[in-house]
């Protein structure tokens, strides 16, 4: 669900390309309404993906570090209220796009590539906004998460955990990578409205910098969300596929198809040897109090 949302917030981005490319070459010709509007559109979609891509390493931490919790967490259905909070903030915080996005023109042609703030405070609330709750705060909670997950997969004995590793390091970096130069920007935004009052010639010099920098950082922004979708189907994939035979699978397998007599036994099975033993099909609420047991044995001991 959470990939499903994560493609549809990329390729809301992606179907504007084809405009962005038109303008750059020639010049923007659909008026600056449907200026604000695509690029309000655009904003609210990257906020989603930076979001989606967090709770997604929050998600990955909880499955793994506590995964009757997990469950019971999606069972209730949460997951949607989350989605639809997390799509709500992200068109709220965009608004200001909305009252700053104008058409610029230079040589002649206008270009949807300028934002005019009404005051310096008002330029700076709304650049501090866009670093701390669209980069600094969920990089923190993506490193730590991720942080927390390749420490405790290394712990495990699935086949795939190098894989698993890997690809955990992969969405940390190339978050960081596509993401990283469009806030170096922004920073560099501050350091000039701090400075510019005493330092006019060092304040004009990193405006020039700024500039230069924002077609490179918007590239890295679509390469981005051209990334995600590969990646995160990708990372699906291979969770499931290296935890399909673990342990607790095979555990829950044989309880089910076990008399309750057995249970000892079949709980040595998992921690040091298979079996072939097979047995009768038994009464269904015998094999729920088992596995009820189990997650209590699991939740007091979760190592």
């Amino acid at each position: 669900m959470l990939i499903l949302h994560l493609a549809v917030a990329d390729l809301l981005v992606l179907v504007t390309l084809p405009l962005w490319i038109y303008s750059l070459a020639k010049s923007w010709v659909f008026g600056e309404a449907s200026c604000k509007t695509i690029v309000y559109i655009i904003n609210a979609c990257m906020y989603s993906s930076v979001f989606l891509i967090t709770l997604m390493s929050v998600e990955r931490f909880v499955a793994v570090r506590y995964p009757f919790a997990s469950a019971g967490w999606k069972r209730k259905k949460a997951l949607n209220k989350v989605l639809l909070l997390l799509w709500t903030v992200a068109f709220l915080i965009s608004i200001p796009v909305i009252l700053t996005q104008v058409l610029g023109e230079e040589s002649g042609e206008y270009h949807c590539l300028y934002r005019s703030y009404t005051s310096e405070s008002q330029e700076l609330v709304c650049v501090l906004l866009e670093t701390l709750v669209g980069y600094v705060l969920p990089f923190s909670i993506l490193v730590v998460c991720y942080g927390c997950l390749c420490s405790r997969i290394t712990q495990m004995t699935f086949k795939s955990k190098r894989k698993s590793t890997v690809l955990i390091a992969c969405v940390v970096i190339v978050f960081a990578i596509c993401w990283t130069p469009h806030h170096i920007g922004n920073i560099l935004s501050l350091i000039v409205l701090a400075i510019k009052g005493s330092y006019h010639d060092e304040a004009e010099n990193l405006e020039s910098v700024r500039s230069t920098t924002v077609f490179i950082a918007g590239a890295m922004i679509f390469i981005s969300s051209t990334v995600n979708p590969i990646l995160y189907m990708f990372a699906a994939r291979s969770f499931r596929s290296s935890l399909r035979d673990t342990g607790i699978q095979k555990l829950f397998r044989h309880i089910s198809s076990t008399s309750p007599g057995e249970g000892n036994r079949e709980l040595s099975f998992v921690s040091k040897r298979q079996t072939n033993q097979t047995s009768s099909s038994h009464c269904l609420s015998e094999s729920k109090d088992q596995i009820d047991i189990l997650m209590k044995m699991c939740e007091n001991n979760p190592s």
